[in-house]
Order: C-alpha cells, then sequence, then structure tokens
C-alpha cells in the first residue's frame, strides 16, 4: 500500500474476517465477531454499503504466500480493528438478508 494512504487507508485481507482461522492464521478479530469465508465480494459489497469506497488488488497475503489472493483497500473509520469490526457486521447483515426463509 502506497505511503500517502498511511493511516487514512486499510488493508482487509479476507482472513482478517475468517472465523475458521486460527489468530496464528491471520484472523484480527475475535470468532464471534468474525464471519465465516468472507469472500471478497461481500467484503466490496459491505464496504460500499459503509461509504468506504473499496478498491481490490492482486497480492499475495504473507502468511499464505503460495495461495493467488485479493485484497480490498478501504477507508478507515476509527482505528483499524473498528474497521474490521463494522465490515464483518454487515457482511452478517448481508448474509441474513439472503439467508432464505
Amino acid at each position: 500500500m502506497s505511503r500517502e494512504y498511511r493511516g487514512k487507508r486499510v488493508v482487509v485481507w479476507p482472513a482478517y474476517l475468517d472465523a475458521s482461522l486460527s489468530r496464528g492464521e491471520g484472523r484480527k478479530l475475535p470468532r464471534r465477531e468474525a464471519v465465516r469465508r468472507p469472500r471478497i465480494e461481500e467484503i466490496v459489497e459491505a464496504a460500499e454499503r459503509l461509504g468506504l469506497n473499496p478498491v481490490v488488488e492482486e497480492a499475495e497475503y504473507p502468511r499464505r504466500w503460495w495461495e493467488q489472493r485479493r485484497r480490498v483497500v478501504v477507508d478507515k473509520m476509527g482505528s483499524k480493528l473498528e474497521t474490521l469490526r463494522a465490515i464483518a457486521a454487515e457482511i452478517r447483515r448481508l448474509r441474513e438478508r439472503r439467508r432464505p426463509a
């Protein structure tokens, strides 16, 4: 990420929000706040709904460099952790709406 964004934008790797991963594998949120296997498309949609201007970038996640991955760069709202919590909560809301009755 460019230095010009430092402090204003945050990188969101799907692993940060993934409840199926351990902290050692990259999860940043507590399991109860995280979501299972978040997709890039869900992260982008949640960030758009929150007004965070998401940008998808091709990159390898450092802890799993052998896998081809993408990340999302978003505007920061509060701290990085607060931004991640808001995105995860929005993904949960999106999934609830899409769940068949």
